[in-house]
């Protein structure tokens, strides 16, 4: 006799026992009466005792059925609570997020927002972990993340916010020492500063509307993991650095950085909203998800200069 419960069984048994018919426990529990009665057998055997007495007109429960109906429906109860609880839990948006994001995006635009977020959902938490690394969802247990790609990760489910262009720049002072670059073949790369963390390595890959395609690689004085460490040398006119949208609007708005090679496109991205998986996504994400495309769909950063 296996030592696992016959939890089946003594539901079924519980049900019976409460409505006293075979036929309205099989209603109530939406399965055929055969299954119960099955259920009900199975479980007598086990139990080495008869449960009912049954007659064509009446059922009824033995001394032993007595004693243990108490028992079985407190354990229905139980588990109908259980599972009750459960589904509230899945459907209701509350419970901790762990919410991955990149450094510079995540510090300037992510967080203004948050409150917001939080007076709409109060239930929720989030353990925000800001690094520009690409971490692994599903092995470092995040339930979600805020990337900004060229692609996003296929075996992730991606969802769309905005797009973000990338731009070439460069302070006035620089531009007034060593000319403005009208060809991607006329930057130093020794001067272009480096950003580790892009994907696959760090060049830059120009293209143009007739088709050509030059690609430089950057070698000057400072290479980082994050892109904000680059700005002051951009401003200080030692360096030409590539920043996204979110980050360059600022310094184009007041024309501390000039935008260079404006003929020429990089590869551009999007920032996406990733989960592990569509399937069974709880509440609490899904409702991220979408407070994330009412705020960024529409992004404040956009560049029309």
């Amino acid at each position: 006799m296996t030592k696992f419960p016959d939890f089946e069984g003594l539901a079924m048994f519980a049900k019976v026992a409460e409505e006293r018919s075979f036929a309205r426990a099989a209603r109530t529990l939406g399965v055929s009466v055969p299954t119960v009665s099955r259920a009900v057998s199975r479980l007598e055997e086990r139990l080495g005792a008869r449960l009912f007495n049954r007659t064509s007109r009446q059922l009824a429960l033995t001394d032993f059925g007595l004693r243990l109906v108490d028992s079985a429906s407190r354990l229905y109860a139980e588990a109908e609570a259980a599972e009750n609880a459960a589904r509230e839990l899945s459907s209701r948006p509350r419970g901790l997020i762990r919410l991955a994001v990149p450094m510079a995006f995540g510090t300037r635009w992510l967080a203004p927002i948050l409150p917001d977020f939080f007076d709409l959902y109060p239930d929720i938490s989030i353990d925000l972990h800001m690094s520009d690394a690409v971490v692994d969802l599903v092995g470092d247990g995040f339930d979600a993340a805020l990337r900004i790609a060229v692609l996003p990760d296929s075996s992730l489910v991606a969802r769309r916010l905005a797009a973000v262009a990338p731009f070439i720049l460069a302070a006035p002072a620089y531009l007034d020492r060593y000319g403005t670059p009208r060809h991607p073949r006329e930057l130093k790369a020794d001067h272009c500063l480096g950003y580790a963390y892009r994907p696959r390595q760090d060049v830059w890959r120009f293209r143009n509307k007739a088709g050509e395609e030059e690609v430089v690689v950057p070698a000057g004085p400072l290479r980082s993991t994050n892109s904000q460490a680059l700005i002051p040398m951009a401003l200080h006119g030692l360096g030409i650095v590539e920043l996204p949208e979110f980050m360059a609007h600022e310094y184009l708005a007041d024309g501390r950085l000039k935008a260079i090679l404006t003929d020429w496109t990089l590869p551009s991205g999007a920032l996406y909203f990733v989960t592990p998986s569509a399937r069974a996504r709880p509440a609490k994400v899904e409702v991220l998800s979408d407070f994330m495309v009412a705020r960024l769909s529409n992004p404040p950063w956009r560049w029309r200069g």
